[in-house]
């Protein structure tokens, strides 16, 4: 009898847990070089299990910290209390290691644990981990959080922009941006570049994609559409208006850099501003030929394709990543660049912002 009601009960387990998930009807991977990472979306959780940890000797065994539990309708939001290091304009040695430390305080509801993680969204990596998890902090407490990184190896001005990621996957809010950035004065030398053997013969070793990564030429198929494009220009241009902003400038130089990155993010489905050959929106401009002083960067894909009012759309309305909407209505920018491409049923826009 006992046998049977627990092969009945283990039956139910799997029926229920058979059971839920829903198909989505399209995906959505928006994103903006100053605020907006991809988002990547949330995840199911596995089922539950119950597990029997193999016999070990009780004084080797570090605990693991717990993950605490939070209702379904708190709220993930943090607030900038300090960088404990580092401050902005901080001067680094060149390809020097060191450790960037921020202090937040946990100013929404929910609770964070391990499960929270900080990770890379845009500009330069720096040779960061993929992801810090946050120590236990409840509401109203500050955090330190600190990650390892290397310093570039080019002199100058160099900056990485972080976000934190709640369980699901989602940005956390932190003031009214979502990004924790560290802005350093790299001194020093450049190091020097290898030389290295090649199938073809001897040659040099490229330095970092991160810091030279220009215009990549795209391998794929994929189609574009001038008509999708005159209306992004349109619709920002409309939209400033209604602010009393002056249109952008479209520059040819910029629509290159856009194009490049489009086709490139098209065909390699990156879903991020950092290119296949490692370049940002700051190297792909500087490729172009175009000399900026400041550069921004909205970029979306989706299945299926918006139109350029759609895609303006959504970048106007994103409260999570309020850095798209800024972008549209700037005073530091002053001319644009907007690609489309289309590939495999996706449509990719890009839109990149920069002043002489």
């Amino acid at each position: 009898m006992r046998k049977k009601f627990l092969l009945i009960s283990t039956l139910l387990v799997l029926v229920i847990s058979a059971c839920g998930g829903q198909s989505a009807t399209g995906t959505v991977v928006p994103v903006s070089t100053e605020t907006s990472a991809p988002v990547a979306p949330a995840t199911e959780a596995p089922p539950t299990a119950t597990v029997t940890p193999l016999a070990q000797n009780p004084a080797t065994v570090t605990p693991e910290t717990p993950i605490p539990t939070n209702s379904a309708d708190c709220t993930n939001r943090a607030a900038f209390v300090a960088d404990v290091n580092f401050p902005d304009n901080s001067d680094i040695a060149a390809s020097s290691t060191f450790t960037k430390t921020w202090r937040i305080r946990n100013s929404g509801t929910c609770i964070w644990g391990p499960d929270y993680l900080l990770t890379h969204y845009s500009e330069e990596r720096m040779a960061a981990p993929d992801s810090v998890p946050l120590s236990v902090t409840f509401p109203d407490q500050t955090a330190d959080i600190s990650v390892d990184l290397v310093a570039p190896s080019t002199g100058g001005k160099h900056r990485g922009n972080f976000v934190i990621k709640s369980p699901a996957g989602l940005i956390m809010k932190i003031d009214n941006d979502s990004r924790l950035w560290l802005v350093i004065n790299v001194t020093g030398q450049p190091a020097s570049v290898p030389s290295a053997t090649t199938a073809s013969g001897t040659g040099a070793v490229p330095p970092s994609a991160t810091q030279t990564g220009g215009l990549t030429n795209a391998a794929c198929a994929y189609t574009t559409d001038a008509a999708r494009v005159a209306e992004t220009i349109n619709t920002v241009n409309a939209y400033r208006s209604q602010n009393g902003l002056a249109a952008y400038a479209v520059n040819d130089l910029l629509n290159k850099a856009a194009q490049a990155h489009a086709g490139d993010i098209a065909c390699n489905n990156l879903f991020t501003h950092k290119g296949s050959d490692g370049s940002t929106p700051t190297t792909r401009v500087a490729a172009s030929g175009y000399k900026a002083s400041f550069v921004s960067e909205n970029v979306y894909g989706s299945y299926p394709p918006l139109t350029g009012q759609g895609a303006v759309d959504w970048w106007k309305n994103d409260l999570a990543d309020v850095r798209h909407n800024q972008n549209l209505l700037s005073t530091t920018y002053t001319e644009i660049g907007v690609a489309y491409t289309f590939f495999n049923n996706y449509g990719y826009y890009v839109v990149v912002f920069a002043k002489p």
